[in-house]
């Protein structure tokens, strides 16, 4: 039988725990965060194939914006995946809108001349593919991959910071871990050679519209 102390003590300490898992339930900040992250945008050779005559951050931003209606299909999905993973959806939703315009430009949920999958566009090449095209299930493992890359970025340039190693890890993601080489050079040999640039600003525009 529970003396009166003990019992409060009880309750105290169930408390406690139900307040720590409540900070811990929800995180999305465990690898870093793109608002904290400069960045020169797209490049003109991303911008140019989209119609545009400007590059940069605003060319990203556009890039986006056209997106954000298709993107926003999958918005629970992405920010279920973003706190169980505890990375930032707006992030997610940054690769999502770079890979495959929120689904826009894939034919039956492939692209990449086949090689794709998915929203996230998982390269059958060098994965086992998961789940539907645009599910949960196969934004997680794109997601999975993602953070993969990250902390082999963290271990590879540990000195960084942890917003450097972020950005890192969204090179890597376009173009493995050996091209990153150094931060200002690291998107040399991505796609257009922009992508984190790229990615970050459109994952910053995602981020200011609920994500």
């Amino acid at each position: 039988m529970l003396r009166k102390n003990d019992a409060m003590r009880l309750v105290l300490t169930l408390l406690g725990l139900t307040a720590l898992l409540g900070v811990c339930h929800g995180r999305t900040d465990c690898y870093g965060s793109v608002s904290r992250i400069n960045t020169p945008g797209a490049s003109c050779k991303t911008a140019k194939p989209e119609g545009l005559n400007y590059c940069g951050v605003q060319a990203s931003k556009k890039i986006a914006e056209r997106d954000l209606g298709s993107m926003n299909r999958y918005k629970a999905l992405i920010k279920r995946a973003g706190e169980a993973l505890c990375i930032e959806p707006a992030l997610i939703a940054g690769i999502i809108s770079r890979e495959s315009h929120a689904g826009k430009v894939l034919k039956n949920g492939w692209g990449d001349n086949g090689n794709g999958f998915g929203l996230m566009q998982v390269d059958k090449r060098y994965h086992k593919i998961e789940g539907t095209w645009n599910g949960e299930t196969h934004i997680r493992q794109g997601t999975r991959i993602l953070i993969d890359m990250i902390k082999k970025i963290q271990r590879k340039f540990p000195r960084w910071t942890r917003d450097q190693q972020l950005k890192g890890g969204i090179s890597a993601y376009n173009a493995g871990t050996g091209n990153v080489r150094s931060y200002d050079r690291m998107d040399i040999g991505t796609t257009h050679d922009d992508y984190s640039n790229d990615v970050v600003a459109r994952a910053q525009y995602f981020k200011q519209n609920g994500y």
